[in-house]
């Protein structure tokens, strides 16, 4: 049977190369959050709009420079190693969506900006080398932690948010990464590539993945003040039962563990949502 993606346009094949799963995911969290927080709808979409031209930058520029390694190891998935298109066009999308994302940024304000840049910024620098290296989680941390700073420092006064966001997004970041490469352990180390995940090996990061992502989801209900309710307790319960399916489901699955993450960071968002907890 044919690959699907062999089908696609040069158009499609640039869609599927910004990781369109992702993307749409860490938008709309963001922008739940931007909402959530009490900003106005067209506050919200001045956030979605930035956070959506910072991920399809960054998907783009993962992608283009991934292009050689993703042909070497017979990538199936990847549509520039199908030929799809061109590691120039995906290079020139990325660099596109990166200026765009600078003014976007700037309509929640300097403080903001400079916030969602910082995440923009270290995940350009993970594409671009530190994934090889072992400081390969702290893009991620630092991305996923810049996120309540973004929200918070858009709203008046620019107000630094509380300790105990910062840390589950920074865990949900940590978490993310070492779920998101787990598929990928062997062919990275057969091509150079030797993150903190590839020197720790697939069997330690499917056991080691899950547990910043229920940390996270600990502090965001144990954390802030007052009693955390059933939302909490249902909240807490139900990012459990993520982490235990991604322990259990795993070695069979292996992109189970990174579905959890984008879940239990969904399950963080409506708990804040829910209890009206500003960031």
């Amino acid at each position: 049977m044919s690959d699907p993606l062999l089908r696609l346009t040069p158009a499609h094949g640039l869609v599927a190369a910004c990781h369109p799963g992702p993307t749409l995911a860490v938008t709309a969290l963001v922008t739940a959050l931007a909402a959530g927080s009490g900003r106005s709808i067209a506050a919200c979409v001045g956030v979605a709009l930035a956070v959506l031209a910072g991920q399809l930058s960054v998907g783009w520029c993962n992608d283009a420079v991934d292009a050689a390694r993703d042909v070497a190891t017979g990538q199936r998935g990847k549509p520039i190693a199908l030929g799809l298109v061109s590691v120039r066009a995906v290079g020139v999308a990325a660099a596109v969506a990166l200026v765009l994302c600078v003014p976007l940024s700037l309509l929640s304000g300097l403080p903001a900006a400079v916030a969602h840049l910082t995440a923009v910024a270290v995940a350009w620098a993970y594409n671009l080398g530190v994934k090889a290296t072992v400081l390969s989680w702290m893009p991620y941390t630092v991305a996923f932690g810049m996120v309540p700073v973004f929200i918070a420092a858009g709203l008046p006064g620019s107000p630094w948010p509380a300790w105990w966001a910062v840390s589950a997004a920074a865990l949900l970041g940590f978490g993310a990464h070492l779920a998101n490469v787990l598929p990928d352990i062997d062919a990275d180390l057969a091509t150079g590539v030797c993150g903190l995940p590839q020197r720790l090996g697939a069997r330690r990061v499917r056991a080691l993945a899950p547990v910043p992502l229920l940390l996270a989801a600990a502090l965001l209900v144990l954390a802030p003040p007052g009693s955390p309710g059933p939302p909490g307790w249902t909240a807490l319960a139900a990012a459990s039962i993520l982490t235990a399916a991604s322990w259990t489901f795993g070695a069979r699955r292996p992109r189970a563990p990174f579905v959890t993450a984008i879940a239990v960071a969904a399950v963080g968002v409506a708990l804040l949502l829910a209890r009206g907890a500003g960031v």
